[in-house]
């Protein structure tokens, strides 16, 4: 039997389709608003005066709560001066399309919040509770956080600023408690002729780490590092253009360092979850008595077993005669300078989103902005928050590929 030819048929018209381009949509104007905050002893605001100024010359509208800049010494009349418009009540604030906020999402916030804003903000995983993710989620908000942001060089940047700064002011936290008048050993913290220089351990090979470690340095202390990550250590070396005594973490020489210290850092902390706990109350005791201890790591639980979570009136306390200096969020106590370094990563953010077309065409576009996203259109993208509250858990590359 005969195989049949093919049919073609003159009456088809076979023409190339044509090519459907992602066209850049129109730039957006934005509504953003800055809340005074009222949680976590919070002094830091997210947008300075000079910020606001430049976002208003780009024809984004800004209303800031009055006296939100209180805490880092910014006048309601400088953002006045900025272009923002003033607004008393907080309830108006919070009906702007776009929060940014220097605290946390708290359940006083609850009530206030619109269905599908955007929130910009700190997340705090260990202050984290599910009624507020759930709440967020039931609002189909979208929210992205300060610790996971992520710029193009796939650093991030305002957890690297902050934890400068949390670096920088240990040492001057340091020497003011190893004064006589705060009760310390009366040490100061340097070098000076003739008497052997200050001895300084820190824990933790990080930013706040090596900033700390810099700062030591130039003071005339002696430092030694710990840290399990040899790469952090190496990186350490490279970055301070010097040798310092490094070592991994293994108890019985860093209890032996401990011993001989005037004072102890810790700045080690797990990605996500509790801080691993590395100096025993055992060695603490064996300290030096007047000799200070300061947890960098407190808000995630501090990786001192006698550290014990304090606040900006009440720093310290004395445990094994040792003073112990725990206090989170160690940068809003330098508040100024906190708001201006978050106000330069989130300034041109804004301004890129609102060219853009908004925050959800700028995620499109933008793979490393994703990072800092975790919940989206009221979608749930954090794999570690979903496993910690048992919720449903989104991928955001997907939800983002399923809307084009």
């Amino acid at each position: 039997m005969a195989t049949s030819k093919p049919l073609i048929s003159t009456s088809f018209s076979y023409e190339t389709q044509e090519e459907t381009l992602d066209i850049k949509p129109q730039g957006a104007k934005l509504e953003i608003g800055i809340p005074k905050e009222f949680a976590f002893q919070e002094n830091r605001i997210s947008l300075s005066p000079e910020a606001v100024g430049v976002l208003v010359n780009n024809g984004h509208h800004v209303m800031v709560e009055h006296h939100a800049g209180q805490g880092s010494h910014y006048s309601d009349r400088d953002y006045a001066e900025a272009g923002a418009t003033i607004v008393h009540d907080k309830a108006k604030v919070y009906q702007a399309p776009m929060l940014l906020k220097s605290a946390p999402v708290v359940e006083e916030d609850m009530e206030l919040l619109q269905m599908n804003q955007t929130i910009i903000s700190p997340i705090h995983h260990s202050a984290l509770k599910q009624c507020i993710v759930a709440k967020m989620m039931e609002k189909k908000i979208t929210a992205l956080s300060f610790e996971n942001l992520k710029d193009d060089n796939g650093s991030y940047p305002i957890v690297r600023s902050m934890s400068e700064i949390a670096g920088s002011a240990l040492m001057l936290i340091a020497g003011q408690y190893l004064s006589s008048f705060n009760k310390g050993k009366g040490v100061l913290l340097g070098s000076i002729s003739g008497i052997p220089p200050t001895k300084v351990v820190i824990v933790g090979a990080g930013i706040v780490g090596e900033t700390a470690t810099r700062n030591a340095l130039a003071l005339g202390a002696s430092v030694k590092v710990f840290d399990n990550n040899i790469y952090r250590l190496k990186e350490l070396q490279n970055n301070i253009h010097q040798r310092v005594w490094t070592s991994v973490l293994e108890p019985r020489i860093l209890a032996k360092q401990l011993k001989t210290c005037e004072v102890a850092i810790g700045a080690l902390s797990n990605e996500h979850g509790r801080a691993p706990i590395v100096v025993t109350e055992e060695m603490v005791a064996a300290m030096r008595p007047g000799s200070i201890i300061l947890d960098v790591a407190i808000d995630r639980g501090g990786c001192f077993e006698t550290s014990q979570l304090t606040s900006h009136e009440n720093p310290t306390f004395v445990k094994n005669n040792v003073i112990h200096y725990c206090v989170p969020n160690i940068p809003s106590g330098f508040a100024r300078t906190a708001s201006q370094a978050i106000s330069n990563v989130l300034m041109p953010l804004i301004i890129t989103m609102g060219d853009e077309g908004g925050i959800e065409e700028m995620i499109w576009r933008n793979v490393n902005l994703r990072e800092g996203i975790y919940l989206f259109k009221g979608a749930l993208t954090d794999q570690y928050i979903s496993e910690k509250f048992n919720l449903k858990y989104t991928d955001l590359h997907l939800l983002m590929a399923s809307r084009r």
